[in-house]
């Protein structure tokens, strides 16, 4: 692979660079039925300029039109794709993935709540932030929707990280005021407080979003609820994200602390946390009428497979979703989920669907990686797609990382798009990620 050249000595148009390699993104979901929702140039060109991404279309074409020493990265023989979007992840779990032999509730006691006390220190916090980020770019993803703990240094911490490598990240403090340990119990009071001033601070900086964070209702008292429904009231644009029908303990317990509510989605909607965008974590367990108030509202339901399958929490319904209309996203949930990497999330999701007998291919599964995810955070006016004006954060995947991989993507007949990117999510992993850019720079290069 040659990284940069440099052809001509006529110097290049300031911040303009080019990426030549085979292109792919999407332009629509492709289960709508819409012509070129899928949009593939094999030999492509990517050209960015400032950032941004300039102009798509064959290198053959491009080349010639662009000024003599504009630096060109070669990667052809491998594949261009928007960066990947992880809907929901728990940056201080990262060091309690893969802790054995729970379910929820007392996965969450033994390990989770252990763990997430240490983030009261600052130095810890911006230690575990920078590790994290390291991860998601190693394995392609450029922007999360983040849960910190409950100590507004852990956030301050996160997006410190995030804003000095320059990403597109989603993050704000969790709400805890119950049923928990009291190194991790904030008061409805205060914890509005503290939201409002890091709202204030972080919303809207740069590639920075906040959301507030109910960690689930049984953590959080009625009054609690109410101040985080203000909070997005009184902040537009600010996002919501929370937890939802992941396990069926935990459903019974919220039946038991909201003996007035009809159903588990009925407390969020009760204190105006069901809204549009708003993002749900799991939705594992719904019958047809949270469904349908879910898609009313225009809410996200984020899938967590490796999650629900290493805690035996059951099998996210993506048929029951799409009949009733709900958006959907894909996420690792690290770390109940057991890696980092969006190609084995999408792995999962597959096997997820076979076992409950649904359809979910590989279109599917990189769509929700990529502009799915973005339409789902609503950020699909800046990232998600190779579109014009979007910002350059995108990954090279290189269908040869490894023997079986390579052996297996040489039978795939030329231009089918379909089952390549099928044997990148059953075979691949973060060794398949040749390169992650953000807003065009080299963020993470592995050369091989």
């Amino acid at each position: 692979m040659v990284l940069w050249s440099n052809e001509g000595i006529v110097t290049a148009s300031a911040g303009l660079r080019a990426f030549r390699g085979d292109l792919l993104d999407f332009r629509d979901d492709p289960r709508q039925g819409v012509q070129d929702a899928v949009r593939h140039v094999e030999d492509g060109l990517l050209v960015v300029r400032n950032g941004l991404i300039e102009c798509t279309g064959p290198a053959t074409e491009l080349l010639r039109g662009l000024p003599a020493g504009t630096p060109v990265a070669d990667f052809r023989g491998r594949l261009l794709m928007p960066g990947f979007i992880d809907a929901h992840v728990h940056y201080v779990q990262t060091d309690v993935i893969a802790s054995h032999g729970k379910q929820l509730l007392d996965w969450l006691n033994d390990y989770t709540f252990p763990a997430e006390t240490a983030f009261a220190d600052p130095g810890h916090a911006a230690f575990a932030a920078e590790f994290f980020l390291d991860e998601l770019l190693r394995n392609g993803t450029t922007t999360a929707a983040v849960y910190p703990s409950v100590h507004p240094q852990s956030v301050q911490a996160f997006f410190s990280a995030a804003d000095s490598r320059r990403l597109r990240m989603l993050c704000g403090k969790v709400l805890m005021d119950r049923n928990c340990p009291p190194g991790l119990r904030d008061e409805a009071e205060s914890a509005y407080a503290e939201s409002a001033s890091l709202i204030e601070r972080w919303h809207g900086r740069n590639r920075l979003l906040y959301a507030v964070t109910p960690r689930f209702a049984a953590t959080s008292t009625e009054r609690q609820l109410e101040l985080a429904g203000r909070l997005l009231d009184e902040h537009p644009g600010v996002r919501m994200q929370t937890h939802i029908a992941e396990n069926h303990a935990e459903i019974r317990w919220i039946a038991e602390l909201f003996p007035w509510s009809s159903s588990y989605l009925d407390v969020y909607a009760r204190f105006g946390l069901l809204r549009q965008g708003a993002l749900f974590g799991h939705c594992i367990h719904f019958d047809d009428e949270d469904w349908a108030r879910f898609a009313a509202a225009g809410a996200v339901a984020v899938h967590c497979p490796t999650s629900n399958l290493f805690l035996g929490s059951g099998l996210f319904n993506v048929d029951a979703a799409r009949r009733a209309g709900a958006r959907v996203a894909l996420a690792t949930d690290v770390g109940g989920g057991t890696s980092f990497s969006m190609l084995r999330t999408m792995h999962e999701a597959y096997k997820v669907a076979q076992m409950g007998g649904h359809a979910f291919d590989s279109l599917d599964a990189f769509y929700l990686a990529t502009l799915g995810g973005a339409r789902a955070l609503g950020m699909e006016d800046c990232i998600g797609s190779f579109a014009a004006g979007r910002e350059a954060d995108f990954v090279v995947l290189d269908p040869g990382a490894t023997t079986l991989l390579a052996r297996r993507t040489q039978q795939v007949p030329a231009g089918n798009v379909r089952e390549l990117l099928f044997a990148l999510m059953m075979l691949g992993d973060d060794r398949a990620v040749q390169a992650t850019y953000i807003l065009g720079e080299a963020a993470i290069i592995n050369s091989r």
